[in-house]
């Protein structure tokens, strides 16, 4: 299995870094991890967008499904039979975001490593393609940040565009959650936990690991972000085309 996974995901990945490193002028590490990270992110779109238009139509629809919970608050198997019925209904795939994510996460995993593991500045020989030139690589950032060590200036961008990235990306939390039950506690301390610990966390762990995965992290997130938004502003048009009297 991990033999599967570096042959398909690991050493591609990795040659690209060290071909996009070859050809940049001064063989700059960190714009390669930029270009990289961007091209996995732009070939990973369509699935990416598949799932913030789910996501998105769930929101849309959330005060008919919130309906459906009042309506059947005594009948947890009507509800269920009654929400996916709902979903059916409106050609939504609830599950869609799950298995896209799925898709995406050898890849993810992969790019990860690429930065973590990747042994740079020197190059692994022994996932260097023949083909692929074995360039002198610089690890000064624009020639002002090592990506090598720890930088604290990456890791805050990183825990920044990752506060802004689970802001945007994260829905409300539904009208009347706190309800002073435990399962309505539980929701909203999850929803703080994603809003407020996460992008912490990705600071911290940034910061401990190096200035190349900080750079990768804030890059995805940047990318992420302007994703969401033209998605969900092609969306919001295509709604209000479809439905021009719903503002008036």
């Amino acid at each position: 299995m991990l033999d599967f996974f570096k042959l398909v995901f690991y050493q591609p990945l990795y040659n690209g870094l060290v071909f996009l490193m070859d050809i940049i002028p001064g063989a700059d590490a960190g714009i390669a991890v930029i270009l990289l990270t961007i091209l996995v992110k732009l070939i990973l779109f369509p699935l990416s967008k598949r799932s913030i238009e789910t996501q998105f139509s769930m929101r849309h629809f959330q005060p008919e499904l919130d309906e459906l919970k009042k309506k059947y608050a005594s009948d947890r198997e009507g509800y269920a039979r009654a929400t996916m019925a709902f979903y059916k209904e409106k050609h939504i795939n609830p599950f869609s975001s799950f298995f896209l994510l799925l898709i995406q996460l050898p890849v993810i995993i992969s790019l990860y490593y690429v930065f973590f593991r990747g042994g740079l500045p020197e190059i692994n020989e022994a996932l260097r393609y023949a083909f692929i030139p074995s360039p002198e690589v610089s690890m000064e950032f624009l020639g002002l940040i090592d990506i090598a060590g720890k930088s604290i200036t990456l890791a805050a961008l990183a825990g920044i565009t990752q506060f802004f990235q689970v802001k945007l990306a994260l829905p409300p939390p539904a009208p009347g959650t706190r309800d002073g039950s435990f399962q309505g506690e539980l929701m909203h301390g999850m929803h703080m936990q994603m809003k407020y610990v996460m992008p912490i966390v990705a600071a911290v762990v940034a910061y401990t690991i190096s200035g190349a995965v900080a750079l990768y992290w804030t890059t995805s997130n940047l990318f992420a972000i302007g994703q969401e938004i033209v998605v969900r502003r092609s969306m919001a048009r295509m709604q209000n085309e479809e439905n021009p009297n719903h503002h008036a």
